[in-house]
């Protein structure tokens, strides 16, 4: 670990920590899976899985983080060598998603620039087969889509611009002043939002209860999924933000601030996404619910649909929602990008600038296989095994090891010093018992679920993701560590 590596000052490290949380998935995620598991209703298993889970978990890592000042692979070495294998794979995992994450900023940075003149024209969804994301025609010829690829290259060399400064004057300079952006341009297309033409429509439809889907395991189990990935918890990313947090830190007190400042956000885009879908509806004649997609088809094909029927002021709003996921996805990117980084320097006593080159220019030139004519299915596939699988599942083993291994209790002392809030007995079996129990039960929901609704090629692809992360993760592990 690099020793002069550290936040300037506590304000810094929760402004990077909300640019952690706060990503794309809070814009396009969260509104979907709000409408498609009961809508108002589904406010209590959310919250209850943001008190049992999302909270506990978090604290753990700041502890654990700020109390031992090393990488994740070193930690993990340290609890029993034999452990380091489970850290390399994590990281691992973790930085695929980068890879593929600058490649969805990627077609955003596209859209925002055509969002000036609404150059994706009047049929959305052909523009971004052809121009963008690419379809699932796989036995086409595969093609290289020019824009994407040039817009991936531009994006990592920003990337590894800003990555190759200290983190306080690289990624604590840019959230300071993209995170106080991206909170006014939202408002701004918040308040904006409420004087549509029948927004309460869209908001009556997103939050109308229904209590009996609270009966439903899945539910419970998409809102303990939602706070894994919109708090990012168990990824090695909080872990090693937290490792570079300065003595006089309130580390319970600022998991609070994070934790709250990130639901108000997504809560808060999902009443403007559905006051947008409201007034789209009424205009288009389309029920809402035909409106509503998941993922990129809301962002991509949808809300184009919607600027294209606002006209001038549809030529404001756009290019402020595209910039605004951006910024939001290029923050998320920093901390995506640290775990590995972290590691790798960590055993092989890198300097930060030549560790950060030679991972960006993997990470760019893996990101290219994504600016294809399949890539956006390509990109489908290799999120939904990563996240659903492979990082679930080591989320639960870390818990096992922190918990039985190492031992939590070590870690409440430097919690409660200057915190306001104090954990105790509540959280340490929290962390040992129902952690583990919750995130294996939706691993193996998750699994059944990937694989009862995969095709051949998906599975070739998650076979060739499990065998090269296990592969490198023995390398890094059997060579040795170069001192310092």
């Amino acid at each position: 670990m690099n020793k002069s590596s550290q936040w300037n000052s506590v304000v810094t490290f929760v402004v990077a920590m909300i640019g952690l949380t706060i990503g794309i998935g809070n814009i396009w995620r969260f509104s979907y899976v709000l409408y498609s598991n009961g809508g108002g209703s589904f406010f209590i298993p959310y919250f209850i899985a943001i008190a049992v889970m999302g909270i506990p978990f978090l604290i753990l890592e700041y502890g654990l983080g700020f109390s031992l000042k090393k990488s994740f692979s070193k930690l993990m070495y340290d609890i029993r060598p034999e452990f380091e294998v489970i850290a390399w794979m994590l990281v691992l995992l973790v930085f695929i998603v980068v890879i593929y994450y600058m490649v969805i900023l990627s077609w955003d940075l596209i859209y925002f620039i055509n969002s000036f003149y609404f150059g994706w024209g009047a049929d959305t969804a052909l523009f971004f087969v052809n121009n963008v994301g690419g379809g699932s025609n796989f036995n086409s010829p595969v093609t290289i889509i020019i824009p994407t690829f040039i817009a991936i290259i531009v994006l990592w060399i920003i990337f590894w611009f800003i990555s190759n400064h200290d983190v306080d004057k690289g990624i604590g300079k840019v959230s300071r002043v993209l995170m106080p952006l991206l909170f006014i341009i939202m408002v701004f297309v918040f308040v904006y939002s409420f004087t549509l033409p029948n927004f309460h429509l869209g908001i009556s439809t997103l939050f109308k209860p229904n209590w009996n889907m609270l009966l439903d395991i899945r539910v419970w189990l998409a809102a303990f999924a939602q706070i894994i990935f919109t708090l990012s918890i168990g990824q090695a990313m909080v872990y090693t933000y937290a490792t570079y947090l300065p003595k006089n830190s309130r580390l319970i007190d600022d998991v609070l601030m994070v934790v709250t400042t990130n639901s108000i956000y997504e809560i808060f885009i999902a009443f403007g996404v559905f006051s947008i879908l409201g007034y789209m509806s009424v205009k288009s004649g389309i029920p809402i619910d035909k409106l509503i997609t998941d993922g990129s088809g809301l962002i991509f094909v949808v809300f184009p649909q919607i600027f294209n029927s606002m006209g001038f002021v549809g030529q404001i709003i756009a290019p402020l929602l595209f910039l605004s996921i951006l910024f939001a996805g290029i923050t998320s990117a920093f901390a995506l990008f640290e775990p590995l980084l972290s590691s790798i320097l960590d055993k092989f006593n890198l300097s930060r600038k030549k560790g950060v080159t030679i991972l960006s220019i993997i990470a760019c030139l893996c990101s290219l296989i994504f600016a294809t004519s399949i890539g956006s299915s390509l990109l489908e596939f290799v999120d939904s095994f990563v996240n659903e699988f492979g990082i679930l599942i080591l989320i639960g083993v870390q818990s096992i090891i922190f918990a039985w291994f190492y031992g939590v209790e070590k870690v409440i002392p430097a919690l409660n010093e200057l915190s306001t809030f104090k954990v105790g007995k509540k959280w340490v079996f929290t962390i040992k018992y129902i952690l583990p129990i919750i995130i294996i039960v939706i691993w193996v929901y998750g699994v059944i679920k990937l694989f009862s609704e995969a095709n051949p090629l998906e599975i070739i692809v998650d076979l060739v993701i499990t065998f090269s992360v296990l592969g490198l993760s023995v390398f890094l592990t059997k060579i040795k560590s170069v001192e310092e």
